[in-house]
This record gives structure tokens, sequence and C-alpha cells, in this order.
């Protein structure tokens, strides 16, 4: 595809998944938060994100919705990645980004990465996430954002991106609060098919080898190293923000999140792992038909509320 058509692409399917028969599996976004799309001006490229914003109810009746106030005060900041390496979309995750918009509260900015394609490798993608969160801190004033409360949330190929992030963000010296992973995939060496999870779940409903080796073929060009884009491989994991990684049992990429939390407590970096029993690869973007997504949101939204309320950061009170 060329990038006219990738673009034509991504914008079909927001619009697709953003219609009532999609929201009948991903979920209706939260009315607490008022949802736009913005774009960052990053150099040589202008990136879309998509912007959730808690709103809060001016009066007593709270179940009229047609006055609401924007927060004035500094808010947290969530950079969320999503996941589908190669067909996904921000919209498809908004169901749990405005919930956790309205309900932390915060400023919960979905990065609309690159996908993969021949010509579009990962690395793109992971340069967006970490491009889109240091433009956000430096203008954190401008955005309304409290640059001492940030964190970071992905899922699936968006959460290999965010964990790249956080390594990348200890290296620039920005303390995160928090780091949460669902369904992540942590390797994308030839190794990514070795864990038992892979060959138990091939065949899953939501996520097939084939796919993976799909996406393992745009994702890593030949010639370039695939562990410097595998977190499972990074040579240095300590001093990372506390983690919180949602493995759904039922997933091939279910032993990636166990090794990788595996490997943060071994360099000293908190890590909880969450494992939901029986559940599916993508669970999180399904609550309509998924009864554990709710339970997950719940973990991951008290997780997160537990980071960004506690006095100071990583690097003491006030800290950056």
């Amino acid at each position: 595809m060329t990038a006219e058509e990738l673009a034509a692409y991504r914008e079909a399917e927001n619009h697709r998944r953003a219609s009532p028969a999609m929201r009948a599996i991903t979920g209706m976004p939260d009315p607490g938060a008022a949802v736009d799309w913005q774009e960052l001006a990053l150099p040589g490229r202008r990136l879309p994100v998509r912007v959730h914003r808690p709103v809060r109810e001016r009066g007593a009746d709270r179940a009229d919705r047609a006055e609401r106030a924007d927060w004035t005060e500094p808010l947290p900041l969530v950079l969320h990645v999503h996941g589908g390496g190669f067909v996904g979309t921000a919209v498809q995750c908004d169901w749990i980004t405005s919930r956790l918009a309205a309900r932390l509260p915060a400023l919960v900015v979905s990065v609309e990465h690159r996908l993969l394609a021949p010509d579009t490798p990962l690395s793109a993608a992971v340069d967006d996430g970490w491009d889109a969160l240091d433009h956000l801190v430096r203008h954190a004033a401008h955005r309304g954002i409290d640059p001492t409360r940030i964190a970071v949330f992905g899922e699936s190929c968006g959460a290999l991106i965010t964990a790249l992030t956080a390594v990348r963000a200890r290296q620039a010296g920005l303390p995160l609060r928090a780091q949460v992973l669902v369904n992540p995939l942590a390797d994308v060496t030839g190794a990514m098919f070795d864990h038992p999870s892979v060959a138990e779940y091939a065949q899953s409903p939501t996520l097939t080898v084939p796919q993976l080796r799909l996406l393992q073929r745009l994702a890593v060009p030949s010639g370039d190293d695939p562990r410097a884009l595998s977190p499972l491989h990074a040579d240095q994991l300590a001093g990372l923000a506390p983690a919180l990684v949602v493995v759904p049992t039922h997933d091939p990429l279910a032993d990636h999140g166990r090794r990788y939390a595996e490997r943060l407590r071994a360099a000293g970096t908190p890590a909880r792992l969450a494992e939901f029993p029986e559940t599916t690869h993508a669970f999180l973007s399904m609550p309509a038909v998924v009864p554990q997504a709710e339970a997950a949101a719940a973990e991951i939204t008290t997780f997160l509320r537990d980071a960004l309320d506690r006095p100071g950061g990583p690097g003491g009170p006030g800290s950056l």
C-alpha cells in the first residue's frame, strides 16, 4: 500500500470502528470524557493523536450532560499506544482510554502511530511513541499537563512501543510514574515463536501465528537488528517505571508478557503480573463481549491512580 492508501485505510477504519455496530463489541466511550483528534507538530511530520480529556458537570443535576466544564488545573498525562501493528487504530481503544481520562482523572493521549508496511518498519512506530511523549512533556504547560505525573500504557504491539518508550524515558532522564503493558508483544527476534504459549494458542480467535509472522516480516527489514526493537532482549531494565503487565492466558503472546515481567523484576524494577484466565488476545478492546475486560480495566485504573496520585515522583517531589 502507498502512503496515500494507508492514510485512506486508517481514516476508513477509524470511521468504521466508531460505528454503532463496532461499538457493540468495543464498548461506548465514557460520557465523562471529551474526545477529539489533534495533531502534534513533530520535526518533519505531523502525528495524529486522539485526545481524551475529563469533563465535569456544572450544577446539581449531574445527569444533564448539556453543560460541562473542562478541568482548569494541570492534569496527569497517560500516553497510550494502540495495538494492531498493521491494522490497528486509536478509535478501537476509546472505551478504556476515555474511561481512564474520566476516572483518574487524567489527560489520555492515544498515539495514532505509523502502521507497519513494506516501507514503514516498526522502528518508525517506536519513534512515534517516544516523540509524542517528548513533545507533550516539553509543551506540558501549554497543554495543561502536570509534568511530574506521567504514565505510559500500551496494548499488544503498542505495548512493545510503550515498553521501549519507558526505556528511552529513563535514558533521557524523564521519570515516569508507571507503565501498563496489556497482552504485550515483547520480542520480534526469531525467538519470538519459541515460547510455549505461541504453540498452544497458535490459532486463537483474535491472533494467529501467521499474523505474527507477517508482523515480524514487516517489523524488521533485512539487515536491521530485531533485538533493538525487542524489550525482552533489552540490555538494561533497571530503574524503569513500575509496571503492570496484563496477560490473557489464552493468547499466543501470554509468555511474552510473563517473561518480560520476570526480566523487569530480575532487574529490580517493580512489576505486577495480572493474568485473566480463559481470555484471548485484545480482550480489553472487547468489553461488550468479554466480561473480564471490566475487571482488567478496574485493575489498570487502580494501578494508575495509585501511581499518579502519590506525592512527588520516581526522582523525588516535583522532579522531571
